[in-house]
């Protein structure tokens, strides 16, 4: 699947618009990543994009959020072992373990895309170009900022090897690269 039947898909199966935005959002941070922490940023990157395919369907069953996503892939042909398992482990609700690099990056890459967009927001202009790694790093210490956004496991970037200020500061600016595709 090329990325821009990935993106096609997206848009065809989230409606919600937020939260395309989200996956494009986790899709960027995690190609960063894959280039800092030596991964195939194509296959970060996808995973990143299609983490949530199924999260309108699975919003009030989360045991099977991610599982239905990975479901849904196979049978468009999508059998990426890495990015399927990917999916699978980004959620801990549905009893999947990250094994891999890529799962517990994805994992603290999902809750990331939140607060940074969250820190945007919440600024009168609404733009991503204004948030700064200071101001980020303050709202990730307040735990009623962005509670959706899991600090636990954004946090859980020290697991492999980035300090929480350098986890930041890769995600805001990966967001910051794409902020007009995300409306920010």
């Amino acid at each position: 699947m090329t990325r821009d039947e990935a993106v096609a898909l997206v848009r065809e199966t989230v409606q919600n618009e937020n939260l395309v935005r989200h996956m494009l959002a986790t899709e960027a941070i995690m190609a960063d990543l894959a280039d800092r922490l030596g991964g195939d940023r194509e296959t970060w990157a996808m995973a990143g994009l299609l983490h949530d395919l199924d999260v309108e369907e699975t919003a009030d069953t989360m045991e099977i959020h991610g599982l239905r996503s990975v479901e849904w892939l196979q049978a468009r042909g999508f059998d990426d072992p890495v990015v399927l398992q990917a999916v699978r482990a980004h959620n801990p609700d549905n009893g999947t373990e990250p094994g891999s690099l890529l799962d517990q990056v994805i994992v603290a890459a999902d809750p990331l895309s939140g607060l940074i967009t969250a820190a945007a927001l919440i600024r009168p202009e609404k733009k991503l170009d204004l948030v700064t790694l200071k101001s980020l790093k303050k709202r990730f210490k307040e735990p009623a900022f962005a509670k959706g956004a899991n600090r636990q496991a954004i946090a859980g970037c020290e697991a492999f090897g980035l300090s929480l200020e350098e986890f930041l500061g890769i995600g805001l600016a990966a967001m910051q690269r794409i902020a007009p595709d995300l409306g920010l």
